[in-house]
């Protein structure tokens, strides 16, 4: 039976990402493309089969940031995950995606000058928490504190400490903020 492991400190300088912080865990399940284009933050975990593709654009991943297995970060144009954030399982973030007009082409196999692209960078906010299989396309800010239910659809921004469910996401009711009196207690703990 296959097993995955998390990589070792030894493991991830081999990468050569931008930046790296302390404390980091990433399965060796995960695919990683475009180290060079990645800043991962401190206390940061990468689950199994998760895809962190940064060719030709970047990742920043702050402190604390939590990617359950198969996320999928597509940051051709930017992804931006601030402090405290996370997904669960099958999220999907696209910065960019092909022009469906018709008046390019479009895939991945076709020469970039006969393809067009659309969408801008994706920041996630500080404790912002997607949920199961919520799909994310660019140019978006979702707000500090946000909470995204389950296979949701972000398109646009969503304004800070909000509960947002739906196809299209929609603000449903407020998120406590309780929480940051938690963040200030782990920091003085832990110390950053």
């Amino acid at each position: 039976m296959l097993q995955s492991r998390y990589l070792t400190e030894e493991d991830l300088a081999d990468f050569g990402f931008k930046a790296l912080g302390r404390n980091v865990r990433i399965s060796s399940d995960a695919r990683i493309y475009g180290p060079e284009n990645i800043s991962i933050g401190n206390n940061v975990r990468i689950d199994d089969f998760t895809i962190l593709a940064a060719i030709g654009g970047w990742i920043t991943l702050g402190d604390y940031v939590f990617l359950a297995r198969n996320t999928h970060l597509s940051a051709a144009l930017g992804i931006e995950m601030r402090d405290f954030s996370g997904t669960a399982g099958n999220v999907i973030i696209y910065s960019s995606s092909d022009d469906y007009s018709g008046e390019s082409l479009t895939a991945q196999a076709v020469p970039k000058e006969y393809t067009r692209q659309t969408g801008g960078p994706v920041i996630v906010g500080r404790h912002v928490l997607l949920g199961a299989a919520t799909t994310v396309i660019g140019p978006c800010d979702i707000g500090e504190g946000c909470s995204v239910g389950s296979m949701s659809l972000v398109r646009d921004d969503l304004p800070p400490w909000g509960i947002y469910a739906g196809i299209p996401a929609r603000r449903l009711k407020e998120r406590s903020r309780k929480l940051l009196a938690l963040e200030t207690r782990l920091v003085r703990q832990k110390g950053g």
